[in-house]
């Protein structure tokens, strides 16, 4: 299989997952502002699941700009990630339409951290196939947004067994961390 075309299905997984999660916000039934107060836990929901979904998609671009070599292992360890994150429409509706209720905020974090260790096995798999002296090792380095990323997302999990609200700002926390570029594989690729 070709690279772009693994890169084409993995962009049309990722916008259906986008387009199933506006789908599950339904329209108000009333005219003023004040109808749109009971959907606003969904839509905010929403918003924390598009942007985790935009991270994805940025960083699975940027990944396999430097990947030269597509292996059947590397398909496995991309469905796995695709996998966990296709389950982001379900736990994005059940966190908003429960406005935040503890479970649903550790069960999002589950996905969230499971997502982030699909990713990481995605990597290692890439890495294992172009060897430690590639443009993608240089370019991944030591991963240390990775690796803490699912530290605070462990963090979140505990916390948001005490206060569903901290659970949240963390997986927030998270979200912009990586809304910060990460310019690792384009320096290597452009020097």
């Amino acid at each position: 299989m070709t690279k772009g075309r693994l890169e084409g299905f993995s962009d049309g997984v990722l916008a259906i997952i986008i387009t199933i999660m506006v789908l599950e916000m339904k329209v108000p039934h009333g005219i003023d502002l004040h109808a749109l107060q009971p959907i606003l836990p969904i839509f905010l929901s929403y918003v924390l699941s598009f942007l985790y979904i935009g991270i994805y998609w940025s960083n699975h671009h940027h990944l396999f700009q430097a990947v030269k070599l597509i292996k059947g292992s590397v398909l496995w360890a991309n469905l796995h990630l695709l996998f966990w994150l296709s389950l982001f429409p379900f736990v994005t509706g059940w966190m908003g339409e429960n406005r935040f209720a503890t479970w649903t905020v550790v069960t999002y974090g589950a996905v969230l951290i499971m997502a982030a260790i699909a990713y990481f096995i995605l990597v290692r798999v890439l890495l294992a196939g172009h060897g430690a002296d590639s443009a993608l090792a240089r370019a991944i380095g030591s991963d240390f947004k990775g690796k803490i990323s699912v530290v605070i997302y462990a963090v979140g999990i505990g916390l948001a067994l005490v206060n569903s609200w901290l659970g949240v700002a963390l997986y927030t926390l998270v979200a912009v961390i990586w809304l910060i570029p990460d310019r690792r594989i384009e320096r290597t690729l452009v020097a």
